[in-house]
């Protein structure tokens, strides 16, 4: 009995920690809550999306392990509110998980980008991963310890294939967190990005027009390692990683998770390939 305990008790590996999870109702932020919450966290999942917040927070289970707050991360005072209600309701804040994001206008071209758009993704993508970033360290700092992670995607470190705003946007991520990593690493506090892959989220089916079988079927004809799915349950594992104590040592990562996509261009052969057949 005693050690079918012990199993049961490493088995959840974030017990007695908090987090945040921004863009926590929807996609990746959503799967990511469902796994802190199975893993013993305690979480606040935060949003702008009310409705499917709400519901997602009744369904994980009662207000004592998750509890939601609308928040939009470009406002200040809402991500400080944020941060400020896992203290007063939890104690502490462990784990800073900036998820929220947008894709923006999809088209590519310098000449087809609107400029209002343009400022609207960094806005959200680079803004507010910044401030949730800045009120995160504002009470981990007094205590020496804690996590902050951001969503990053392929697109900061593989070129052309996206917006100019996301691929800039998610560039400026990698560099926020790598500078973040030296100074906040003097305070004991890791920070890490995760970098997706094209993943069949409502962000990209939504982008692409498409559902969720034809995106996915996209993604795996593209895809470097064949014969699986990606999904974000992937990047929800390597958010469960990154913010617990096995990566203890693991800080100024931009973890890919995209089977290898980014390590290869293969337009030569593909081209050669249908000139020849």
């Amino acid at each position: 009995m005693s050690s079918f305990s012990s199993l049961a008790s490493t088995a959840k590996r974030l017990a007695g920690k908090v987090a945040i999870i921004t863009g926590g109702a929807s996609g990746i932020g959503e799967i990511t809550s469902r796994l802190f919450v199975e893993h013993g966290a305690k979480v606040i999942v935060a949003d702008v999306q009310d409705q499917a917040g709400q519901s997602l927070c009744k369904e994980l289970g009662s207000e004592d392990n998750v509890f939601y707050v609308h928040c939009d991360v470009t406002r200040d005072a809402d991500v400080k509110n944020v941060v400020d209600v896992a203290i007063s309701r939890y104690g502490k804040l462990d784990i800073m998980f900036n998820n929220a994001g947008i894709a923006g206008n999809t088209d590519p071209t310098v000449l087809g980008t609107d400029n209002e758009d343009f400022k609207r993704v960094f806005e959200v993508n680079v803004y507010g991963g910044f401030l949730g970033a800045k009120h995160a360290a504002r009470v981990m700092i007094p205590v020496k310890k804690g996590v902050i992670i951001f969503t990053s995607s392929v697109a900061s470190v593989a070129c052309g294939e996206s917006s100019h705003a996301y691929t800039m946007s998610k560039h400026a991520v990698v560099g926020l967190m790598k500078n973040l990593c030296v100074e906040l690493g003097q305070h004991g506090i890791r920070v890490n990005c995760i970098s997706p892959c094209a993943l069949a989220t409502p962000l990209l089916r939504n982008a692409m027009g498409a559902d969720k079988s034809f995106v996915e079927h996209v993604v795996c004809e593209s895809a470097n390692l064949k014969g699986v799915v990606p999904s974000p349950k992937d990047v929800a594992e390597a958010a469960l990683y990154l913010g617990g104590d096995e990566s203890k040592y693991v800080s100024g990562l931009n973890l890919m998770v995209d089977g290898g996509y980014s390590t290869t261009n293969q337009s030569f052969t593909t081209v050669l390939r249908n000139m020849l057949s």
